[in-house]
């Protein structure tokens, strides 16, 4: 059995919600602030990772 690796998105903002993106089959929505020296942040329901814009390259 394989799994998907997790979602990464990429945002323009330091603070992002994120509700799983699958309706109902998703996860209570939480607001997670992205560090600025780190640049990203993981939500801790699905994994998925948010990047700061300006740090996606880096």
């Amino acid at each position: 059995m394989t799994t998907t690796a997790p979602e990464t998105k990429i945002v323009n903002q330091w603070r992002v919600a994120c509700d799983g993106g699958e309706g109902a089959l998703g996860h209570p929505r939480v607001w997670l602030q992205i560090p600025k020296k780190q640049g990203w942040v993981e939500c801790p329901y699905c994994d998925c990772k948010y990047v700061y814009g300006e740090t996606a390259a880096v």
